[in-house]
């Protein structure tokens, strides 16, 4: 089912109808009433004057129940008896057929956020993790006669794309190629984001964003992941010392030569290149040592 849009005319224009007819009501019966009720044909004035009295303001009431204001953002369902008719959206004092029933629909932009749900990852560690959707109803037919609760079906739709993103990927990946829960939150969000209105399309719900909210290790878990991560950290760490120590070793050792500063053999360039390593990957500040004698006996 999809909307409809149907004109409304002005309940302006509506009242200014419904004034007219009552006024035309009471001067009917002004004019149609006898001076005396018992003359010859004075019922028969009457008569027709209380008939078409009560046709104009059963006119005037008809047109004033007809009348009713859509805000900003706002939408009025209409059926009549039981058929959908269409959907009002124009702002302010509408009009429409007094028999319809007019159901008020919200157009603006709503959010929540997920109750904070367990899952396992795609790795099999368990996490917590919860998200924040913003919505809105686009269409007013579908999200009126397609579901029963439009806020309880978004919901329920968010948190189980919630579990199902969590189950397909791990919560920190080891490779850039891996698109993990914590580390790559802009990819994982606009996946998020399509999950949800796949399954919201057909309710006339446009998913405007979504984003995860919150994410950590479960309880039983988090010492033993943030030792890992540490470990990872610190062995990242060691690597990149090693990879700048060796690139300055080298450079120092080219300069050395170049510049003709001093003659090293092989074994003094092993001393020295140990030496420098030392320095450069030790974790304690280096204590300086004088060497009084040199690296060759006799």
């Amino acid at each position: 089912m999809q909307e409809r849009r149907v004109r409304s005319l002005s309940g302006g224009i509506a009242l200014v109808l419904a004034l007219v007819a009552f006024g035309a009501a009471a001067a009917l019966l002004a004019t149609q009433i006898p001076a005396n009720p018992h003359a010859p044909g004075a019922g028969k004035h009457i008569a027709i004057g209380a008939i078409g009295a009560s046709v104009l303001g059963l006119t005037g009431l008809l047109l004033l129940v007809g009348m009713f204001t859509v805000g900003p953002n706002e939408g009025r369902v209409l059926q009549l008896f039981g058929r959908y008719v269409g959907t009002v959206r124009d702002e302010g004092w509408r009009w429409v057929n007094p028999f319809y029933t007019k159901r008020a629909l919200s157009l603006r932009m709503r959010n929540f956020e997920t109750p904070i749900i367990k899952v396992n990852d795609v790795e099999g560690n368990p996490i917590e993790i919860a998200a924040i959707v913003v919505w809105r109803v686009v269409d007013t037919a579908a999200a009126c006669f397609v579901v029963d609760d439009i806020a309880s079906f978004v919901r329920v739709q968010s948190e189980a794309a919630v579990r199902s993103l969590a189950m397909h990927h791990p919560y920190d990946g080891h490779d850039e190629r891996t698109i993990s829960l914590r580390g790559h939150t802009e990819a994982v969000a606009e996946q998020l984001q399509k999950h949800i209105a796949t399954h919201c399309k057909h309710a006339g719900i446009e998913v405007v964003d979504a984003k995860i909210a919150h994410l950590a290790y479960a309880p039983e878990i988090a010492q033993a992941m943030l030792q890992r991560q540490q470990a990872g950290a610190i062995i990242a760490a060691r690597q990149r010392i090693v990879e700048g120590a060796v690139g300055m070793v080298e450079m120092a050792l080219s300069m050395l030569s170049k510049n003709k500063i001093v003659e090293l053999d092989e074994e003094r360039k092993a001393a020295m290149v140990s030496n420098l390593l030392v320095v450069l990957c030790g974790e304690r500040s280096t204590q300086p040592v004088i060497n009084a004698g040199t690296l060759h006996q006799g």
